[in-house]
């Protein structure tokens, strides 16, 4: 075999050690395993779904995350987070999982991978019992509050007229404070918000005006990830399946969990 022909044959050969492709990156199932920690946002302003109270978080997402972190079995730090920083601290990857109350949207899934729906959400207009309002087109004239970002925010100021005065708050505490003090007429949130607001204001009359979306929450995660993706599916399936989530429900929404679509 002459030089020329070998010279060539060990060019090809290198050729295809190039293009053979290395190892597989190390999912973010496998690193949480091996390091032996799930960093988990969680709400810090948004009751029943996890609060603030005396000095530790509380609520349905939170035990949520705690069942996440002893089937995962490794150690939880919580990182509780307001509505708009959620997406945020998964994409700078100080969390690993964002389980906050997160809706379920196409415009959100560009950014973040969602899991299948874990707890029930529909978002809407809430206001006292005397005020009349029916659809969009009566918030005319009127103040909404809405926490600057959430899914609310942006699809309820694709439907409200022109008019209307949207009075937007960074958090959710400032949100619920300004509708509770007589500052905004109007609230728009979730369901289960308003149902923890009367339990903890019972002479308040609040009631539902009109429905914007329904809009279950995911669990939200790195796109790319599909090891965790999976298995945060399997989570889910095996805790509804079980009555743990239907537990955390009546617990903390007083209500049983109801039939969740499938994602």
């Amino acid at each position: 075999m002459n030089k020329v022909r070998l010279a060539g044959l060990l060019g090809a050969f290198m050729s295809v050690l190039c293009w053979m492709p290395g190892p597989a990156l190390a999912d973010d199932l496998d690193r949480i395993i091996e390091t032996g920690l799930v960093r988990i946002a969680v709400p810090q302003d948004l009751p029943p779904f996890g609060s603030i109270q005396n000095g530790q978080v509380e609520g349905y997402d939170v035990d949520v995350a705690r069942l996440v972190a002893t089937d995962l079995g490794v150690r939880l730090q919580l990182v509780p987070v307001t509505s708009v920083n959620r997406i945020p601290a998964l994409l700078t990857e100080r969390v690993d999982l964002v389980i906050a109350n997160l809706g379920i949207s196409p415009d959100r899934a560009k950014t973040i991978a969602f899991s299948t729906p874990y707890a029930p959400f529909f978002s809407g207009v809430f206001g006292a019992h005397e005020l009349v309002v029916k659809d969009p087109a009566d918030l005319q004239g009127k103040k909404t509050a809405v926490t600057r970002d959430t899914i609310e925010d942006r699809d309820l100021t694709k439907i409200a007229p022109q008019s209307a005065e949207i009075v937007r708050f960074d958090d959710n505490d400032a949100t619920i404070s300004a509708f509770l003090s007589g500052k905004a007429d109007l609230i728009a949130t979730g369901n289960v918000v308003v149902a923890a607001l009367l339990k903890q204001n019972p002479q308040k009359r609040i009631e539902a005006k009109f429905r914007i979306k329904q809009s279950p929450a995911g669990i939200g995660l790195r796109r790319g990830a599909p090891e965790l993706l999976n298995w945060v599916n399997v989570f889910v399936f095996q805790r509804k399946l079980n009555g743990d989530l239907d537990r955390l429900s009546r617990q903390w929404f007083g209500e049983p969990l109801p039939e969740l679509p499938i994602l």
